[in-house]
């Protein structure tokens, strides 16, 4: 019986677990929003919002307990000085996990976590893409090259001739015959 026993190993030993996750919430924090399996997403969100509440805190301790998860300094400034402040009026819940359905490969359950209060970068509305118009014609390589006077060009090198008949060396090193050809003179 599992009494008291509490997350999941997810195939990982402990060190390997916590690196993964170190890793996902770092790019949670970075982008915001995250695509993982549905197990990885509900074991991480509970890291990430201890993670948002200690930036709310915002003292000396909160800032190298949350460095101890999210290694970069820029992203742990990121947590205090952006992502935090967003969620000062929210008690928790600063996560929401939204399932995608089974992967394509091997059909493990997918999911999206991301903050409820994400900026609107995606929401944005990019700038019309212009439609397409007649485009001028190009001129043709014949009219450029009658424009620009004919410079000669360098001329090759002569390609080295090699001998076919040439001897081969055979030598031997650690029990292993080696074929080498000699060197050619130019």
């Amino acid at each position: 019986m599992r009494h008291g026993v509490k997350g999941r190993k997810l195939g990982r030993v402990s060190s390997h677990r916590e690196a993964l996750f170190r890793n996902q919430l770092q790019s949670l924090v970075e982008k915001e929003k995250i695509i993982t399996t549905l197990p990885k997403a509900k074991e991480l969100r509970p890291i990430a919002e201890r993670v948002i509440t200690r930036g709310k805190h915002g003292t000396v301790h909160d800032r190298r307990w949350v460095l101890r998860w999210v290694l970069k300094r820029d992203l742990v400034k990121k947590v205090f000085d952006d992502i935090a402040p967003r969620f000062e009026e929210r008690p928790g819940g600063y996560l929401r996990i939204v399932k995608l359905g089974p992967r394509q490969g091997d059909g493990a359950e997918m999911a999206v976590l991301e903050l409820v209060e994400r900026e609107a970068v995606a929401a944005e509305p990019e700038a019309p893409k212009e439609t397409k118009k007649a485009k001028e014609p190009k001129p043709k390589k014949e009219a450029k090259a009658a424009a620009a006077p004919k410079t000669p060009k360098a001329e090759a090198k002569p390609k080295r001739e090699i001998k076919k008949d040439a001897p081969k060396v055979h030598t031997k090193k650690e029990g292993r015959a080696q074929v080498s050809s000699p060197k050619k003179s130019v």
